[in-house]
């Protein structure tokens, strides 16, 4: 095996992160879970122009915190004798919900999808700050000069923890049978959702985004992804007189935080040449994980496709 750029395996195993934790996190997200359940989602849904023998296929639309109308595609089996397993499903940063024919498999062995849209990122879903639509990315530090409620992602985190109890709530779906699973940004939503949708069942994060940024910051990846963490020091922190207070704050919206109130089974899989989503800052957040877990390393890759990893985590769900 390479020796990966970042710590040792052995240490990996090992590393429980660097990004401060605030010290009212859990009343901080006590707090959001409150706003959550008290916004009615007033959901819409909306045949589909996409059509299959199999699948009926739907526009979901429902309203998060803050206004904003977000937007998942929702397919489900024509023929539905009983309550089936579910899985929810999570782009990359900047991305969208994707195709339809992607989501087809599961739905093809009896599963009803729900492929989540972003909040004013590259789907239909709104960013309601300032002006409503998308605003694509900078993401990470949206909210960050104003109050810890106002961060973006924490309305993000919420979204996807109110489309799973939109998708537990419908008859033909078993709530105990649920599952997520995304890549990158996606990756990182998987663990939030399931940390604050306690009743997800199964997730399998793909190189999980939104962990440990202190990390990122420390071993000088702040590029790619990680690039406006750089750009919001150059501009509004150059001598870094709030850098501290910078990452604290960012410490409300770090995944690795919420790691431990995941209850569903965990499969991570972790490309150890990763430089865009650091080996570190996904361990940071698996070693945190308190419920039964596994992962797929694979030594030889980065940022990028895993060889069968799209396989091997449809069989863990459909062994649900």
């Amino acid at each position: 095996m390479p020796l990966t750029f970042d710590l040792p395996l052995e240490e990996l195993k090992e590393y429980k992160g660097c990004n401060p934790k605030p010290d009212d996190f859990d009343e901080y997200w006590i707090r959001g879970l409150d706003e959550m359940r008290s916004t009615d989602p007033c959901i819409e849904i909306i045949p589909a122009d996409f059509h299959t023998n199999f699948a009926d296929c739907f526009h979901l639309y429902f309203t998060g915190i803050r206004g904003a109308r977000i937007h998942a595609k929702l397919l489900r089996p024509k023929q539905m004798t009983d309550s089936r397993p579910a899985v929810l499903m999570f782009h990359g940063y900047s991305h969208s919900s994707g195709v339809w024919y992607r989501k087809l498999g599961y739905v093809a062995q009896g599963f009803t999808v729900a492929a989540l849209d972003c909040r004013g990122q590259g789907g239909l879903s709104e960013d309601v700050g300032g002006v409503k639509g998308g605003t694509f990315y900078g993401h990470i530090i949206r909210g960050l000069d104003g109050k810890p409620d106002d961060l973006l992602y924490r309305s993000i985190f919420l979204d996807t923890a109110q489309l799973a109890g939109i998708l537990m709530d419908m008859p033909e779906v078993d709530q105990n049978r649920v599952g997520v699973t995304g890549d990158s940004q996606g990756g990182g939503l998987a663990l939030a959702c399931a940390a604050l949708e306690p009743r997800i069942k199964r997730l399998a994060p793909i190189f999980p985004f939104l962990c440990d940024y202190k990390r990122v910051w420390e071993i000088d990846l702040a590029i790619n992804a990680y690039a406006e963490l750089r750009d919001y020091f150059r501009k509004f922190d150059p001598l870094h007189e709030r850098e501290g207070a910078v990452f604290e704050r960012l410490g409300y919206i770090d995944v690795q935080h919420l790691a431990e109130r995941i209850q569903g089974e965990v499969l991570m899989c972790v490309g150890l040449m990763d430089e865009i989503c650091p080996p570190s800052t996904q361990f940071a957040a698996y070693n945190k994980i308190k419920s039964s877990k596994s992962k797929i390393l694979y030594p030889d890759f980065g940022h990028e496709d895993l060889l069968d990893v799209e396989d091997k985590i449809f069989k863990f769900m459909t062994d649900l």
